[in-house]
């Protein structure tokens, strides 16, 4: 018997330009992106796509991998039942941005078909990536619509809850966060989507 082999997906949205025009950037799709997962290639390489680029944070350290169980736990403790708490897993914004946040909570029961294109809530765990996950990831997830985003700074000790995602003023484009809560370890933040439960920053800290 032979064995099947899967059929990869078409070639990067736009090959390489003539030489005339000097070399430029493969722009990768969220299909292709998935694919190259499936082989293997990125494992323990903690890839995402943004903007059709394939970034790769390389492999987790034992501070952000205890603050990842530790948010995945709480937050699945604040939500509850009617819930999904996905950790490590897609979160497709379009034909070429899927980062792969850390944590993320979506409505309902999983269900066999495409993965999810919005979340209630998105955590992302940062020890070396926090000005990124500031700056560029909270552009996306603000453009996303994402309404409440969490990033937890491992080495500072700090949860930082961003909210209220509106456009910029006109000619710069892109959308931001109007709201950036500083919290610390002693602090407690309710999740937008669960109004009736309480988080304590320690619980997210390794």
């Amino acid at each position: 018997m032979t064995a099947s082999v899967a059929t990869p997906p078409p070639a990067p949205l736009r090959p390489g330009p003539s030489p005339a025009h000097g070399p430029a950037a493969k722009v990768w799709t969220v299909d292709q992106f998935h694919y190259l997962g499936d082989l293997g290639m990125f494992e323990g390489r903690r890839a995402m796509l943004i903007h059709g680029e394939i970034i790769e944070e390389g492999p987790m350290n034992p501070p952000h991998a205890i603050a990842g169980e530790k948010a995945e736990d709480a937050v699945r403790a604040a939500f509850g039942p009617g819930w999904r708490v996905r950790v490590h897993k897609p979160l497709v914004f379009g034909l070429t941005i899927d980062p792969g946040p850390d944590v993320s909570v979506v409505r309902g029961a999983p269900t066999l078909g495409p993965h999810p294109t919005t979340a209630e809530l998105v955590v992302e765990i940062s020890d070396s990536s926090l000005g990124y996950d500031l700056t560029t990831k909270a552009e996306l997830y603000a453009t996303a619509g994402i309404a409440d985003y969490w990033v937890l700074d491992v080495a500072g000790g700090r949860l930082h809850v961003l909210r209220d995602p509106a456009p910029l003023p006109t000619g710069l484009g892109g959308t931001a966060y109007r709201t950036h809560l500083d919290l610390g370890s002693a602090d407690v933040v309710t999740p937008l989507a669960a109004p009736g439960a309480a988080v304590r920053v320690a619980d997210l800290l390794p």
